[in-house]
């Protein structure tokens, strides 16, 4: 796909001073209008001709155009003729709005000198807009608020003004009014990126530092790097050292990004763009690395980067042993486009061979199973989600347990410590007493309000994550009838009860359904549990008991009925001991299958368990 407007340093020609390029990246809380934002952008400097256009341009991810949400930064590269008559060229990088993905946002940060914070001119200020902000501010970006839609009939831009004053500390009257919907102020957004924000700094003679901020998989050219260069220049040829592997590569091919590859002569210092150079495992590259030049290395490599730290755990295995190899492979290949993933080889008695994932949340997890079925092919199952326990055991070692497998003996457990979070829910007023009293049910502690703006409330409590796992946001959003916000951040580790509950099938442990609950909402889960799998399995021709134990103790039982065949059907009255010889004959029959007969359990029980209605 061809951009209309075209220039001599899109052809590589990397003459022209620094201060012409303008790298940023657009940032707000879910649905506020950034990738709307992006495609008036887009549209209005030329980077697509009207054929090829839809929304949510930048959101190339099947998954994204359905849910209307950006789970991956997407970068381009455009030009823009200002006012003043001068040529700019800007690398825009659009980024996700959801905690879950705010991984995506920090690297994408690390790679621009100024953000455009979008505020939705009706709901205003809420929890993620103050989270994406203290982020730019920690890498020292400038920014420039904008408020969207405008066109709303409940828009007030006057008081989203005094939030971004009061609750951003940003000057209100740098706020650029738009609606991305309709086109309206698209160039005095255009106007206020090359005004406003810094152009890059650095040195295209000095030796090469490049930091990667992205990636992905071309099957045809191998691994595509996505970098930012900080220092000195690149091009075709030049052999490159990864500084953390120390792995050599030659480079093949340099360009931008133009919604497709557009290769180029040279990438120097202030340019955003993408590498090819002949990496074709991924296990020899690493999100956050710097590049820099094997003869003329740089002294260190760009600080700053932070790995991600998964909060939420949970197993997955391949639906028949013979797609184990393909799900790992397919593991691999997300991992290198979603940094946040991790992953190590795991094992259950009654699935097989799989892997334990860490993640940065549920939505994270859920859109991770939808990309790897999408994207790979592969059809999957996932274990309960739980979160990391830290435990002293009674000997004094200290360990670290996310999976209900691996859980210590309790009578070799001193003490249990399980994470907590700050959670910000924002709800109209009205309902400020049902929120309340759903975060007290999920062990909430040291609630509190503030009043944000008329007629709408934050509640903060703090409370477990395990909690949160379960079906706390489902819940949230039938109680406010969907207009309930919800975020959260990680506080500490604290003490608590936390026990292990194990299903059981027949008298018989599967281990792929236990599961790690707080001691006093462990009893309603079991219960739950068993009654979806005793919907879900289909019946035998014996008699099956589903129990949750703790231990030796059973907290919850279903029964799932034995087809029974009316043995007495061709018995037309005479002695009633027939009859009951007939029945006590089946009954022994049923006595000795039971003993020697198994439970088919199929894998659609295993997904009902995880859901949180009973749809």
């Amino acid at each position: 796909m061809e951009v209309v407007v075209r220039s001599p340093r899109f052809a590589g020609q990397s003459g022209s001073a620094l201060d012409h390029i303008r790298n940023f990246c657009i940032i707000a809380h879910i649905d506020h209008g950034k990738s709307t934002l992006a495609d008036r952008l887009i549209q209005a400097c030329g980077g697509v001709d009207d054929r090829a256009f839809h929304n949510q341009l930048l959101d190339s991810m099947d998954i994204e155009q359905e849910r209307g949400i950006t789970i991956k930064s997407n970068t381009i590269t455009l030009l823009y003729t200002a006012r003043d008559g001068k040529t700019y060229e800007l690398n825009l990088i659009d980024t996700p709005g959801h905690v879950d993905f705010s991984h995506e946002v920090r690297r994408s940060l690390m790679s621009c000198e100024g953000a455009l914070l979008v505020v939705d001119a009706a709901q205003g200020v809420e929890a993620q807009t103050v989270a994406n902000l203290y982020l730019a501010m920690e890498y020292e970006l400038t920014i420039v608020p904008v408020i969207n839609k405008i066109d709303l009939p409940a828009a007030d831009v006057e008081r989203v003004r005094e939030e971004i004053d009061a609750d951003l500390g940003l000057d209100p009257f740098e706020a650029v009014p738009i609606s991305a919907k309709n086109g309206v102020g698209i160039e005095d957004v255009l106007e206020a990126i090359v005004t406003k924000l810094p152009p890059p700094s650095g040195d295209a003679t000095a030796p090469l530092k490049a930091m990667i901020f992205d990636a992905y998989y071309d099957r045809y050219r191998g691994i595509v790097l996505i970098c930012r260069i900080f220092e000195g220049t690149m091009k075709p040829g030049d052999k490159v050292r990864l500084m953390h592997t120390g792995r050599d590569y030659q480079i093949e091919e340099v360009g931008r990004i133009r919604l497709e590859r557009s290769p180029g002569k040279s990438l120097a210092a202030g340019e955003v763009g993408y590498i090819i150079a002949g990496v074709k495992t991924i296990q020899d590259i690493e999100v956050g690395d710097t590049i820099t030049h094997t003869s003329r290395p740089a002294a260190a490599p760009v600080p700053g980067y932070k790995p991600a730290k998964p909060v939420v755990f949970s197993s997955i295995y391949p639906m028949t042993t013979n797609e184990y190899a393909d799900l790992a492979a397919a593991l691999e290949k997300l991992a290198l486009n979603d940094a946040s993933l991790s992953f190590t080889k795991d094992t259950s008695a009654a699935l097989g061979f799989g892997f334990r994932c860490g993640f940065l949340g549920l939505l994270h997890l859920d859109v991770v199973q939808e990309r790897l079925s999408r994207e790979f092919d592969v059809s999957l199952l996932l274990s309960a989600p739980s979160v990391l326990y830290k435990l002293e055991l009674r000997d004094g070692r200290h360990v670290e347990v996310d999976n209900p497998s691996y859980w210590p003996d309790p009578t070799q457990i001193g003490k249990i410590e399980e994470p907590y979070i700050k959670a910000s829910v924002l709800v109209p007023e009205q309902y400020m007493g049902v929120v309340m009293d759903l975060c007290t049910d999920y062990r909430a502690s040291k609630l509190g309000m503030n009043y944000l703006a008329v007629g709408r409330v934050e509640v903060q409590a703090e409370m477990p994550l395990g909690e949160v796992l379960f079906d706390f946001y489902d819940r949230l959003k039938t109680i406010t009838r969907g207009y309930g916000s919800f975020d959260w951040e990680e506080l500490d580790y604290r003490p608590s009860q936390i026990a292990k509950v194990d299903i059981l099938v027949n008298h018989e442990q599967v281990d792929a359904l236990s599961y790690l609950a707080h001691e006093s909402k462990a009893r309603q889960r079991g219960i739950t549990y068993v009654e979806r799998l005793a919907d879900a399995i289909p019946r035998h021709q014996f008699k099956i008991p589903i129990q949750a134990a703790i231990g030796g103790t059973i907290i919850a039982r279903a029964n799932i009925a034995a087809f029974r065949k009316d043995v007495t059907a061709k018995c037309y009255g005479g002695d009633i001991s027939r009859k009951r010889k007939l029945l006590e004959k089946q009954k022994k029959g049923k006595e000795r299958m039971k003993t020697v007969g198994s439970v088919s359990i199929p894998q659609e029980a295993f997904v009902a368990v995880l859901r949180t209605d009973k749809e």
